[in-house]
Formats: C-alpha cells, structure tokens, sequence
C-alpha cells in the first residue's frame, strides 16, 4: 500500500482536524486507498512550527511554507492558512506536482479562484476543497434521497449557519473580520459552507438578491497572532480599537437552474447558537430536514404517507448508510466534527489513487467564490436580483 508523505501549512485549529484525520484515516478506511505520512508542518515561527510537529505527529517543521512546496519529497499539501494566501500557496504546490487539499473558502477573489483552478488543470494534480460538512453521512443520505426521486421534483431550499462567537463586542479583532485577509465576513467563512450544500443537494445557483449587515464596526485590536474563535482575550478591555470591514451577517435568496427557490442566512452574531447548521428541503412529493447540532438525524416526510401519519420521522443513521460501515458499528452511537474529516481525507486519497476527481474541487470553490461576489453586488444595489457569473 503506497504512502504519500504529507505537508501542511498552517498550525492552528484546522491543522489539528487535518492531521487527526490523516492519522485516523487508514483505521476507519481499511485497506486504504493510500497511507498519509505526517510529514512536515508549517508555522509563522520555528519555534510554533517544532512545537507543532512535536504536538501533532510531524517529523519536520520550517517557517516559510515554501519549504514544503519546494521539496520533492513532499507529495501532498494541506493549506490550512488564512484566506488570503491561499491562491499563493496553491499556485506554487500545483507547479511542483503536489496534490492539494485546501480550506474553504477557496480564495477571496473570483479571479484568484480561477487562477487555482488553471495551476490544478494545467499541472494535473488532485485537488480538494474543503467543505467537510457535505461529508457528514445524514448529508450524504439526503442526497441519495433526492436523487431516487423519493421526495419529488425540488421546489424550495432552506438553509441556515448560525453562530454566536463574534456576538460579544469584546472579541478581539482577528483576521476574520478583516477584508484584505478574509475577503468577507460570515459570508465567506460560514455561509460558503451553506452555498456548498446547497449546490451539493439541489444545484447550481443562478441569481441571488441580498443583505449584509456589520452589528459591530469595532473591536479590540490583538496582539496575539492565534484566532481564538471568540475566546477571551487578556488586556481587552484596554485595548485601542480596530475597525472591522466585514459582514457580521449575510442574508439572501437564492434561485436555482432548475427552477427551485430558497433562502440562506449566515451570522455569528445568534446568541444561543453554536454550529447550527441546517436545511430543509420540500419536494413535490415530500421534505428533508437537518441540522448538524444533531448530526446522526435526517428527518423525512414523505406525501404518499397515510393523512393520519403524516410528519416527520426521524432516521438514526449507522452502517448501513453512506459512509457508515466504515465509521461505528449501530446507528446513532455519534459521529463528530472529526469524522467528516476523515471522510474528506479518504476521498481525497481515493481521488489521488484512482485518478479521479474530487468532490468538492477548486472548479467548486471558484463558482461559490462568483456566488460570493454576486451576493456583494446585490447588496451594494439594495439587494437587486443578480446574476451569477459562470
């Protein structure tokens, strides 16, 4: 069985789900397709980066991501960074053949966007994007749902990320709420997962009508370099003050290719929500609901039910559906965040081994960047009817 030895840029929070699904991967998806070597890890300093390998199982560390880019020993790149420099980092992997698993958003620009996708295409290397939650197996399930008909033709598309971390005006003012870094705001970071799902689930999307809203235009500048999701800060209360340039809320309607219609809001402005992630589905023959704080659960109804059982039932789901035979062996013993990485990590390597593309990929992430920014000019026009550019 072939090992890839990997690389990853970036130490924070996602390069721990990385490297947790990379080890954990050939456990769950046995025999694997390939097996990932956590090979060398980048930080923005020596010392974070050693202290990152020494914690999360790497046998090299470096400061300058083009250590890992540049060195042939190196077949697969994990960029976990901040958005802004992921066209960079990407474009340079792809010209020295490396296979390429990206955090979402893909880029903060359209035009950054398809320069990725020209470098993947052009140099032919694997490339994933991603958009992890798609992997959840309930979410699976839906589609598999959707697609045999059960609930009909699609009419309408409800969808939902809610988040109350930046609610609070004392979160200190990280390069999530900063434009040149993170292009926009709850938009890019939570509400793209949302525009993935629903073009995952129902299809592409072709005009938008939307509203952007920023709760809170200041924050407390930190001099810490870690993004801490919310958590306190020492010294904020004395802080000097930054302003912030992003969406603290992205709210739109949606009309699809084919026809169906929706909704979508995004905020981490929701006190008293955490990772509320849902959707809802009505079909001419029947509805879907989820919501990924109860992620072992996809709810069905269904129109040919009898009037005096008509509702909701609940699925549990386990081995026997997608993804399940490989995770826990009875329905609802609990999947987490973890697992829908080590889901994306298998197709990521099964992509690479078989030669196929992934899902998602960039060519993914640059119509969700159009998408994104044809939300931003809905807004600026009071939230006129606008055309997607393909």
């Amino acid at each position: 069985m072939k090992t890839y030895n990997v690389g990853v840029i970036g130490a924070g929070f996602m390069a721990k789900a990385h490297s947790m699904a990379y080890a954990a991967m050939p456990m769950f998806f046995w025999p694997a397709p390939g097996i990932p070597v956590r090979y060398s890890i980048c930080d923005v300093t020596a010392d974070l980066a050693a202290d990152a390998a020494s914690r999360l199982g790497f046998t090299k560390s470096t400061d300058d991501w083009r250590t890992i880019v540049n060195d042939p020993d190196v077949d697969a790149v994990s960029i976990c960074t901040p958005n802004d420099s992921h066209a960079e980092i990407a474009i340079a992997a792809a010209r020295n053949g490396k296979h390429i698993l990206c955090e979402k958003p893909l880029a903060n620009t359209a035009a950054e966007a398809k320069a990725m996708v020209d470098a993947v295409v052009d140099n032919n290397v694997t490339n994933m994007l991603a958009f992890n939650y798609r992997h959840t197996p309930a979410v699976a399930l839906a589609r598999e749902i959707i697609d045999s008909g059960e609930i009909g033709t699609v009419q309408t598309f409800r969808g939902t990320y809610l988040q109350d971390w930046s609610a609070d005006a004392s979160t200190p003012l990280s390069w999530r709420f900063q434009s040149a870094i993170a292009g926009s705001g709850a938009l890019g970071d939570i509400g793209t997962h949302v525009i993935d799902l629903a073009r995952y689930l129902v299809g592409e999307i072709n005009e938008v009508a939307a509203n952007l809203k920023t709760y809170i235009p200041q924050r407390p500048l930190s001099n810490s370099t870690v993004d801490k999701l919310g958590a306190a800060a020492p010294g904020v209360e004395t802080a000097p003050m930054g302003a912030v340039d992003v969406d603290d809320e992205a709210s739109f309607a949606v009309r699809f290719a084919d026809g169906a219609t929706g909704s979508i809001e995004a905020t981490r402005n929701a006190w008293g929500r955490n990772n509320f992630i849902t959707f809802e589905i009505h079909g001419s023959a029947g509805s879907i609901y989820f919501d990924y704080e109860h992620r072992d659960e996809l709810r069905v109804a269904y129109a040919s039910d009898r009037a005096d059982r008509r509702g909701f039932r609940i699925i549990q789901t386990g081995p026997q559906h997608p993804y399940g035979d490989h995770l826990w062996p009875i329905p609802a013993l609990g999947i987490g965040y973890c697992e829908t990485k080590i889901v994306e990590t298998y197709e990521f390597f099964k992509a690479i081994t078989d030669g196929t593309q992934a899902s998602p990929n960039f060519a993914d992430g640059l119509a969700i960047c159009h998408i994104v920014e044809a939300i931003q000019r809905s807004h600026l026009t009071d939230g006129a009817w606008t055309h997607v550019t393909r």
